[in-house]
């Protein structure tokens, strides 16, 4: 096993490696800087114990770290008793959508976060009328059209509205599957696993950090494990990973982790596993098991890490916990068979057991009392956001998975739910370890606005701040240090994130400060539409978006793009390689 230390010392030394050489900006305009933080506590994201001293910002660029007495700046904020970090990166974000619809990133600037990467499974690109057909009524439900169908597309749409977060994604293996073949449950021809492939080769060439799958959902779920490898076999030659959902965080998860772990082998490139999890209460406790064959596998040589979420509560579509059978085709054929008494029993007998090649997320949340309607759509309905199905039965007079269909016919398949399927020591032992990192698995939103769901999942409001203020600091889960490496130069590195992730002379100037006193969520399962506090000042490229409590209105973030994309400037507008 590696040493903690050891893991430390490696990892930083590759990362300012891969990094170097940094173009430091240069010190040829006097003394005076647009912002100097003073007397802070700097922990600089490496691992390494935190130092006092001061950060100069020029322009989008940290140019100065030291003690930086006698000198003039626009602004000079006090740091005093006040930690000076990283900005924080979501390594799972889900706000490619919704940044377009309303952009202001409440949730996550209040949680210092500066950067997301998304894409899981589905990503925003490619499009084409087989995969906006299953879109359209989202899209006509916030008015939004989308007028790309690349992701430089995208890209140049965002960079338009702007963004305040820097931003970079995953091209779904479920998204070109569907571009290609639509909602079935079928293996592509030869020839359609060729423009499967073309896809995903056009994706990584416009800045994709790799290929993602989500193999709990239909149709990404029809995916067998050879057509996976393919397609990660071409995000590999471009530099990218393979991040994925695994086709099971239950009962078949050592199978599931294994199948991740040969896509990586096979297609020669790095493995992510998304929201590390056990799910489903007589699984509890084998946290240790999944760890313990990811460390094997490292031992090896193959690189891998992991993200996760600091709640035991997951969250995703009520549909989901039918079998993925009921989603061949699409929506349409999903709610037509909802509506067949011989299939409603056939899924009623299937949900009351455990299956070795789909996810219960019924079972696994301990049926309907585990399961909390989070986010419903049609108006009518309304009355039962935030409750439990259970609750929701009782007050229908139905029997929970008759009520279950019945909400998901009603709602068109579009309610969201949270599913209580973890355990509190297994969410512990994950976190402790030196390569997961943080992913929110949710979507920037504000406290009012389209977006705002007044019964979301707390993760969205509170996952950072969560994680610095209950686990590091009350339960003393491990150093802050190591935590906020964990949210900065880890996932910078695991991204090939150029110039961000550390606090280094000539690194964009993504800052975030905090009070390490007072951080802690206030998000809850009954409330989670509440803002962190402790979170002071967040800087995007050396620009203010919040402070205070309150977003300063400054829309500063950047389009990222990973290794693969063919040119390597910074672009007019402001795109990072």
């Amino acid at each position: 096993m590696e040493t903690l230390l050891a893991k430390i010392g490696v990892i930083s030394a590759l990362f300012i490696l891969l990094l170097a050489p940094v173009a430091v900006a240069q010190e040829n305009q006097g003394d005076t800087y647009d912002v100097i933080i003073k007397n802070g506590k700097i922990i600089d994201g490496s691992g390494n114990p935190w130092v006092s001293g001061d950060v100069a910002i020029r322009g989008d660029r940290i140019v100065k770290i030291g003690k930086l007495n006698g000198t003039n700046a626009k602004r000079i904020i006090d740091g005093h008793n006040l930690v000076v970090a990283p900005g924080f990166i979501d390594m799972l974000g889900q706000s490619e959508m919704a940044l377009l619809i309303d952009n202001r990133s409440l949730s996550k600037l209040s949680q210092g976060i500066t950067s997301e990467i998304t894409g899981e499974g589905n990503s925003i690109a490619p499009q084409d009328a087989l995969t906006l057909s299953e879109l359209q009524p989202e899209l006509d439900h916030y008015h939004l059209t989308v007028d790309w169908t690349t992701l430089d597309g995208y890209f140049s749409r965002l960079e338009k509205t702007g963004t305040p977060l820097n931003i970079g994604t995953y091209v779904g293996a479920a998204q070109v599957r569907q571009a290609v073949l639509g909602g079935g449950d079928r293996a592509p021809t030869s020839d359609e696993l060729e423009k499967m492939k073309a896809l995903v080769t056009e994706a990584m060439q416009q800045g994709a950090f790799g290929v993602s799958t989500a193999l709990i959902y239909p149709p990404g779920h029809y995916a067998k494990t050879e057509e996976l490898i393919e397609l990660a076999k071409v995000a590999g030659q471009y530099g990218g990973i393979y991040a994925t959902h695994m086709r099971s965080e239950g009962q078949s998860e050592a199978a599931a982790l294994d199948e991740a772990l040969r896509i990586g082998r096979e297609g020669h490139l790095p493995v992510e596993i998304f929201h590390l999890k056990v799910i489903g209460k007589p699984r509890w406790g084998t946290m240790p098991k999944i760890v313990e064959a990811i460390q094997v596998a490292r031992d090896s040589g193959q690189d891998v890490s992991a993200d996760m979420y600091p709640y035991t509560a997951g969250g995703t579509a009520l549909a989901s916990s039918l079998p993925p059978w009921v989603a061949d085709g699409g929506t349409d054929k999903l709610l037509e068979r909802l509506k067949d008494p011989a299939t409603r029993a056939k899924i009623e007998q299937e949900l009351a057991t455990e299956h070795p090649n789909w996810e219960n997320l019924y079972l696994g949340s301990g049926h309907a009392s585990g399961i909390i309607v989070s986010g419903v759509v049609n108006p009518d309905l309304k009355k039962y956001d935030g409750k439990t199905l259970a609750e929701i039965a009782k007050e229908q007079r139905k029997e929970p998975l008759d009520a279950l269909m019945d909400f998901v016919i009603a709602d068109k398949a579009r309610t969201g739910a949270i599913y209580f399927i973890a355990s509190e020591n297994d969410l512990r032992y994950g976190l402790q370890q030196p390569w997961t990192g943080i992913g929110l698995d949710g979507s920037e939103t504000s406290l009012d606005g389209p977006l705002f769901d007044p019964h979301n999942h707390p993760r969205a409001f509170g996952s950072m701040p969560r994680f610095l203020g209950h686990y590091v600091r009350e339960e003393h889960l491990l150093p802050l240090e190591q935590a906020i490496r964990k949210i900065t130069s880890l996932p910078a590195q695991r991204e090939r994130l150029r110039d961000r992730g550390l606090l280094r002379e000539g690194f964009f100037a993504d800052i975030t400060i905090f009070d390490p006193a007072t951080i802690i969520d206030k998000a809850t399962y009954e409330n989670p539409a509440e803002i962190s506090v402790g979170v002071k000042f967040v800087f995007v490229n050396g620009k203010l978006e919040y402070e205070g409590g309150k977003l300063t209105g400054t829309i500063a973030g950047r389009v990222l793009r990973g290794p693969g994309w063919t040119r390597s400037e910074i672009t007019s507008s402001g795109t990072q390689n």
